[in-house]
């Protein structure tokens, strides 16, 4: 088969299309997906880059999703044949032509969305799930803030986040990307390069602060997010993009009785992300046949061509989602 491969670390020309050795076959409780599509996440540029090496005994190859046809199952596993168009959460592996998946990590596509586009949806529902809902318990009725609410993860997180009732505030870098975040959903748009977004969600919310705030930045947005909080609120952090070590004011959290939480999703047990897919498949798959959640998918490029994706990425000015086409 083939797969994009890592040449060296460094910038998105050591991404290159190779022949490699095809995945061993599916042992028990696994199954082998012949891939359609694959998308693009900050978490790939970051392995690109040498600073996010996958877990030892998975695949090398980049990836965190994907979508495709079974083409092998194995043992122990039932529920999954040869055939069916599914879409899977990944250690790795989703910039290839053949991936070796967890039974547990399978979706199936969801009513009225493409193969293709189902590649969008693993990562980033089961992210803003998990962090949003399972661990934060947003509520009806609550204010919900995402930071980089044109990203993948903003996109979706929006449109859950409408979908059971709260009230979602967004940061984004440019008038047309919360213009796009106004047509998801979104109720305050906050330019954070004009703004700054504790003020403005002060006098958006009368004051309140947000119950639950989705962020991607880490050390330079901890303070900030803290003094944004309302009483109770919970800050998830599942994104270091503005740096891993920052001051944390406990009498400011103490105070408002709020939490922080961080996460990741791809060195968690297998049983820990197979209960999140579960709850995905439950609760959000419903959503997308009703037509309430889409998925939102900027561009699609050929696989072999990774590299100028991960330029999009490198460069902010996507919305929503990058895929990468199988040959």
């Amino acid at each position: 088969m083939h797969a994009i491969t890592i040449t060296e670390p460094g910038g998105p020309e050591a991404l290159v299309w190779h022949e490699v050795p095809d995945p061993a076959p599916p042992g028990a409780g696994d199954v082998l997906v012949e891939v359609v599509a694959g998308a693009v996440n900050r978490a790939d540029v970051l392995q690109r880059q040498g600073f996010y090496n996958p877990p030892p005994g998975s695949s090398p190859y980049p990836g965190l999703e994907c979508s495709g046809r079974i083409a092998a199952v194995g043992p122990g596993v039932s529920g999954w044949a040869v055939g069916d168009e599914v879409c899977a959460l990944l250690v790795g592996g989703g910039y290839a032509e053949r991936v070796v998946v967890p039974a547990g990590q399978l979706l199936p596509v969801p009513e009225g969305v493409d193969l293709k586009q189902a590649a969008a949806l693993p990562e980033v529902v089961c992210t803003v799930w998990s962090n949003v809902f399972m661990i934060s318990h947003l509520r009806p009725g609550e204010t919900l803030l995402v930071h980089g609410g044109s990203s993948g993860i903003g996109t979706m997180a929006i449109q859950l986040a409408k979908a059971v009732g709260a009230k979602v505030a967004v940061t984004a870098g440019s008038r047309e990307k919360l213009e796009r975040c106004a047509e998801l959903g979104a109720d305050i748009l906050i330019n954070y390069r004009e703004q700054d977004f504790v003020a403005e969600l002060d006098r958006a919310t009368g004051g309140a602060g947000a119950d639950v705030i989705l962020d991607n930045m880490g050390a330079k947005y901890l303070d900030r997010n803290v003094r944004a909080l309302a009483v109770n609120g919970r800050l998830a952090v599942i994104g270091l993009q503005g740096g891993a070590k920052g001051e944390l004011n406990l009498g400011a959290l103490l105070s408002k009785r709020a939490a922080v939480s961080a996460t990741s999703l791809r060195a968690r047990p297998l049983a820990e992300k197979a209960a999140i897919v579960a709850a995905v498949r439950e609760h959000v798959w419903p959503l997308f046949a009703s037509g309430q959640v889409r998925p939102v998918v900027d561009r699609e490029l050929p696989m072999p061509e990774a590299a100028e994706a991960h330029r999009v990425l490198e460069a902010s000015g996507h919305i929503g989602k990058v895929l990468l086409v199988a040959p």
